[in-house]
């Protein structure tokens, strides 16, 4: 989009002249992730190796984050100067050292807060909580389709 007048982007903080071109919302995954330090780089390519394992799904770069997903985020990472945030959505509250805080986001998912500081974290049990996000709508789907309802048997006529 062309700016009209020079201004600061809300969004990410870049100065940007009148009639110049930008657009901070098409970004990607390098980006969000090449000024990280070695540590945070190399704790992020384990994240990500580690959802690859998992199946089939989508991963990409939207405004700050980079989003994991299958038909809907399972888990998202937001890449801080020191840390990385890892927002992790399960059916439950995580009570653990690494979980910050847990956020109910629906009536079935929460979203578990955890910060990472180095490639040694991303190991069990953080790996597990991942694996069980990426099932989550599995079991989900499961539970909500409808029971059958027994059919009444007929009475006979006499």
């Amino acid at each position: 989009m062309k700016w009209r007048v020079a201004a600061e982007c809300h969004h990410c903080k870049q100065w940007i002249e009148a009639g110049e071109e930008h657009d901070c919302w098409t970004t990607t995954e390098a980006a969000l992730t090449d000024e990280l330090p070695d540590d945070l780089q190399e704790a992020y390519a384990r994240l990500r190796e580690t959802a690859v394992e998992f199946g089939d799904q989508r991963i990409y770069a939207s405004g700050s984050c980079i989003m994991f997903s299958r038909d809907s985020c399972y888990f998202f990472v937001r890449p801080k100067r020191s840390f990385l945030e890892v927002a992790v959505f399960l059916g439950r509250a995580l009570k653990a050292p690494q979980v910050r805080r847990a956020d109910r986001k629906s009536k079935t998912k929460f979203a578990n807060i955890l910060k990472i500081t180095h490639r040694d974290q991303v190991e069990a049990p953080m790996t597990d909580w991942l694996r069980e996000a990426y099932e989550l709508p599995d079991r989900l789907a499961a539970k909500s389709k409808p029971k059958a309802k027994p059919t009444r048997k007929k009475r006979r006529s006499k």
